[in-house]
């Protein structure tokens, strides 16, 4: 299962190596300074991850991987029946767009405010 962390001042996502593999993936590492906002994840999946993908995909269940859209980049890492985070970056990252699972998300929204990232409503048409 894959763990998103804050450490010195860096928003840290680590895959474990079977998902690295699945999902063609590698860990991530982003200071936060390049975090724009952060948001519960309250949309279906299918709205909101869209596009071609490179990874690993099992419809409603599981999504991991890299998706393109409109020029946009997402990293996805969903599973069904937890709860989940929409991260957005600033231009010159490697993606636009964290789209993650984690146990803990109210946590780590709550350690997002303290650094000082907000938030916003991104809305795809």
């Amino acid at each position: 299962m894959s763990r998103v962390t804050i450490v010195d001042q860096r928003l840290c996502l680590r895959f474990s190596r079977a998902e690295k593999v699945m999902g063609v993936l590698r860990d991530l590492e982003v200071p936060l300074d390049r975090v724009v906002a952060a948001d519960p994840l309250q949309e279906s999946w299918w709205r909101v991850v869209r596009g071609w993908r490179l990874g690993f995909s099992l419809p409603r269940v599981r999504l991991l991987g890299t998706w393109w859209w409109r020029r946009k980049r997402q990293l996805v890492d969903l599973r069904r029946g937890r709860p989940a985070l929409r991260i957005v970056l600033r231009d010159g990252c490697p993606y636009d767009e964290l789209l993650v699972s984690t146990p803990d998300a109210d946590g780590l929204l709550a350690q997002l405010r303290q650094a000082g990232v907000g938030g916003r409503t991104i809305r795809y048409s």
